[in-house]
């Protein structure tokens, strides 16, 4: 994939949560149209930052985010979704008094015209989420949250998708099913952008990946590249792969 023809792409980014510290230290990465890209990396390497800063949600203090050639640097969150992007958090992504239902719901608040024409589009990748649609979402698994929380995402239509770290704290078993939805996800044509703890996992599904160390991309390259390099094996697979 070529950096200039990428889908999504962020260049030299630097920025972060407050005005004098810059976690992200000139951050670039891309995203090809269809591709599922990972970011793993060491705790407190600016993962999470680095995708919040690219959907708006941190302040960019340096560098630029683009879609296509189009700057989307400056944008709020709100407006990144009216212009294709999706994002999941790892935490807090569903509303738990409400049913399956009323959370696809509220991923169409401000379209809900087109609701029953996304609703049959999500729920044909993920029937759960109408087989039980009148279930409380608070009574649902780990792992069955995070497939609410991205069918949620998924009812904008995006073009790209950002997860942040979504088979954290779950099961072996749970990770498996939220892996297979992010599969199931880009394998619909969505390009994906996934910060990820599991490190091993994420490479094992990922068509490229980066590595990120002290708010910079240290290594890149092909997921299957990247899980067999020794150095990377060296430095980050050892403490950060759990096997599942």
């Amino acid at each position: 994939m070529n950096e200039q023809t990428a889908l999504l792409r962020s260049e030299q980014l630097v920025g972060g949560y407050l005005p004098e510290v810059d976690i992200l230290q000139g951050c670039s990465v891309h995203v090809g149209k269809g591709e599922l890209v990972g970011i793993i990396g060491p705790n407190g390497a600016g993962k999470s930052t680095l995708i919040k800063a690219m959907f708006g949600l941190v302040p960019i203090r340096g560098g630029r985010v683009l879609l296509e050639d189009d700057d989307i640097t400056a944008l709020p969150a709100h407006a990144m979704v009216s212009r294709g992007l999706g994002y999941v958090p790892q935490n807090n992504n569903v509303f738990p008094s409400l049913t399956i239902r009323e959370n696809l719901e509220m991923g169409m608040f401000l379209r809900p015209k087109d609701f029953q024409r996304r609703h049959a589009a999500v729920t044909e990748l993920f029937p759960l989420l109408d087989q039980r649609s009148a279930q409380k979402c608070g009574s649902l698994s780990g792992g069955e949250r995070q497939v609410v929380a991205m069918g949620r995402a998924l009812m904008t239509d995006p073009r790209v998708l950002f997860l942040d770290e979504p088979s954290a704290g779950l099961s072996p078993l749970m990770q498996d099913t939220v892996f297979e939805s992010v599969r199931t996800i880009n394998e619909s044509g969505v390009s994906i952008l996934m910060v990820e703890q599991n490190a091993r996992r994420c490479l094992e599904i990922c068509h490229r990946g980066y590595v990120l160390d002290q708010g910079r991309d240290a290594y890149t390259g092909t997921g299957a590249a990247l899980l067999h390099d020794p150095k990377v094996i060296e430095l980050y697979l050892g403490t950060l792969a759990r096997v599942g």
